[in-house]
């Protein structure tokens, strides 16, 4: 895995390439054309690059793919890595360059040799976010770490460039460490205990307990947690970044910690999938954490709401109503629908005490997102075009898919309760929209709000592009992007 801290960018020295031990990597582009280091690599090895660009084989090799010639003579490498790449490539091929030099180095030293060639920190991107392992609890040693060093023809620039993009990696490798950690280590309270260290990156953290909680009313978030010994919590980040006086964004995380499905049992099978439903709140930490790093000129503030859903003598009913901060009454008719019950109160407080400019909320909240969408993309809902189209337009940016699904007086009507205000499921149908229908009944009329349903992208079973299998990150780029384009001052 590599230590973020462990990528350095150096000036090209072409004898470093025949004593590097490790790994040497080069750049070929798609024309078959060589710079420098490629060209003394060719001497190195007798002219053996050469025989490769002027063979069928070269031609087979797709855009960011690498070629590897083991035991090259000429070199004291172990193996040399030859990375096909224009001059000047789009970002989303300089990442996924980078992710194919991941997968290969394995725990040795790298050297990439980058002369000539341009996005040069986003090829370092793509390497950090691949290089990626969680090896926390394994008896085994975890892959050393072991360090990149990229040659490049200003290596002072690629530093400057690459600074802001490692400080997302940082925020990425936080919510997949989240969200990989088993539920007996990642209880509530040492979730709250993380998000609190990060007081020393500049963020303030607030811990809100369930004496506090009761006071604000916020007995639906308490009700999904009252089955539990676990304490249920309300985290407050503050990001203070942008003008003193400017309305922050909001950012609002569903953080169930573990997720038996309470009363309503879940099936057994794929239950210990449910270490990932705090998804949400995982990756409003890990983008808070990124902000903080790269001190963004934004204001912004990430709450999580922190539960375990467990059934017991104590838990939440099927057919009990419960009060909402906001006043409303739900009737809960399915207890494993508790994301929602967390959300509403945590998105209300937010409009409440901050008045934000505008609110997300992230929840793997539903299965039907992924019958509808499977794993490629995130449900968007939204009550504002704008605010929407600039997110679709900041996670296209990423990489990371969203797709825009609708909202309507029909769908909303699902909700309908004989004997409260509403029920907290509406039904098999349409069941991501009933939820996201849910939510915005919590919605003051004039915030902007987005929701996304993460259930599908927080954790798959096979690699990404920029992650392999399990906890992906999804959604700290793209909310990252939205905050620089669209709320950071100059």
């Amino acid at each position: 895995m590599t230590d973020l801290t462990s990528i350095s960018f150096v000036a090209t020295d072409l004898d470093a390439l025949a004593t590097h031990s490790g790994r040497v990597a080069i750049v070929i582009t798609p024309d078959g054309k060589m710079g420098q280091a490629a060209r003394r690599a060719n001497r190195l090895s007798k002219g053996a690059v050469q025989r490769f660009v002027d063979s069928d084989a070269f031609e087979k090799v797709k855009m960011g793919q690498v070629t590897t010639m083991s035991w090259p003579v000429g070199f004291d490498a172990e193996a040399l890595d030859i990375l096909c790449l224009p001059r000047n490539p789009s970002i989303k091929e300089a990442r996924k360059a980078g992710a194919a030099l991941a997968k290969l180095r394995g725990s040795k030293p790298l050297l990439l040799a980058m002369d000539g060639v341009r996005r040069v920190a986003e090829v370092a991107f793509g390497l950090a976010m691949r290089d990626y392992e969680f090896a926390d609890h394994k008896t085994d040693p975890a892959k050393p770490v072991t360090a990149v060093s990229i040659m490049c023809a200003d290596p002072e620039q690629a530093q400057a460039d690459a600074a802001p993009l490692l400080a997302i990696a940082e925020g990425a490798f936080m919510t997949r460490d989240l969200i990989n950690e088993p539920a007996n280590v990642l209880t509530t309270t040492e979730f709250a205990d993380r998000l609190a260290e990060m007081t020393s990156l500049g963020l303030e953290v607030e811990v809100l307990e369930e004496a506090d909680l009761e006071k604000l009313g916020m007995r639906t978030l308490l009700c999904v947690g009252q089955g539990s010994d676990s304490p249920s919590k309300v985290v407050v980040m503050h990001w203070n970044g942008g003008e003193k006086s400017a309305a922050p964004l909001a950012l609002v995380g569903k953080g169930v910690v573990f997720d038996t499905g309470g009363i309503s049992l879940k099936p057994g099978a794929g239950m210990e999938d449910m270490t990932m439903d705090m998804g949400g709140a995982g990756v409003v930490a890990g983008t808070m954490r990124a902000l903080a790093l790269r001190k963004a000129k934004a204001n912004v503030v990430g709450l999580v709401g922190l539960v375990e859903n467990m059934p017991s003598s104590n838990a939440v009913r099927p057919g009990d109503v419960i009060h909402s901060m906001k006043g409303d009454t739900v009737e809960v008719i399915n207890t494993d629908a508790e994301g929602r019950l967390v959300l509403c109160d945590v998105m209300w407080y937010a409009q409440e005490r901050f008045a934000p400019v505008g609110m997300i909320d992230l929840a793997t909240l539903t299965g039907a997102i992924i019958v509808g969408l499977g794993h490629e993309n995130a449900g968007v809902f939204s009550n504002n075009d704008a605010f929407c189209n600039a997110f679709l337009k900041a996670a296209d940016k990423e990489g990371e898919g969203a797709w825009r699904m609708p909202l309507g007086q029909a769908y909303d009507d699902l909700l309908k309760s004989r004997i409260a205000d509403m029920k907290n499921i509406g039904g098999r149908a349409a069941g991501a929209v009933t939820a996201a229908q849910f939510l915005q009944r919590f919605v003051k009329p004039e915030t902007p709000w987005i929701h996304l349903d993460i259930a599908g992208v927080a954790s798959v079973k096979s690699a990404t592009a920029l992650a392999p299998a399990g906890a992906t990150g999804w959604g700290v780029m793209a909310l990252n992007r939205l905050i620089a384009d669209g709320y950071e001052s100059a």
